[in-house]
């Protein structure tokens, strides 16, 4: 179990993108041979055959909709993969954060309620943790590797919430700059402000 909750981009929004993206454009759907995409609507990588969809997305706008906030030059846009057709999200059994891996180097951008960027953070998921949970072949190595990153990530964002007046954060990756997904600041008393079918672990 994870202090704060990864946010997957949620149905209703998936079917608009896929209709028309956030840059206006409509998308067409391909067959993903290779898999390893990551999936944003279920935080989790798509496998081999899956029909998946490149839209343009814009996270900030989004969550801007939602609470009045007016981002202005700070709002974005980039490119982020969804499945094809209508999917149910990460489900209520996923657990832990998404598209991590040992030596994976992210990226968290700290944002105010406004919409402003307040700073960000370059995070390294230790090489130390090589006990890769993809190479893994026993479970219980498995299941500490994947607990060993979560509680990195989980310090990390911990850090990231510390001052009052940062509402929200992006983990993006490195390489690209792409958005993976957002977390919001958790409700006093430690609980999120949704836990719905938006939220979970990835593969």
């Amino acid at each position: 179990m994870t202090s704060h909750h990864a946010r997957a981009v949620g149905p209703r929004v998936s079917k608009e993108l896929r209709d028309r993206d956030d840059a206006g454009r409509p998308r067409t759907a391909v067959e993903d041979t290779e898999g390893g995409a990551p999936l944003r609507c279920c935080l989790r990588r798509s496998r081999p055959g899956e029909r998946v969809v490149l839209v343009s997305y814009a996270p900030l706008r989004r969550w801007a909709a939602e609470t009045g906030a007016r981002p202005g030059a700070y709002d974005e846009q980039g490119p982020v993969f969804l499945h094809a057709g209508e999917c149910r999200g990460p489900g209520t059994a996923a657990t832990g954060y998404p598209f991590v891996r040992p030596g994976v180097l992210r990226v968290l951008r700290r944002y105010s309620a406004d919409g402003h960027i307040l700073g960000g953070h370059l995070l390294k998921i230790p090489e130390t943790a090589d006990r890769t949970i993809d190479g893994a072949v026993d479970e219980t190595i498995r299941k500490e590797t994947a607990k060993e990153i979560d509680e990195v990530v989980d310090a990390a964002l911990t850090d990231a919430f510390a001052a009052p007046e940062v509402a929200l954060v992006h983990v993006r990756a490195v390489e690209y700059g792409c958005f993976l997904y957002e977390v919001r600041r958790p409700r006093p008393g430690g609980a999120p402000y949704e836990t719905g079918p938006d939220v979970g672990r990835g593969e």
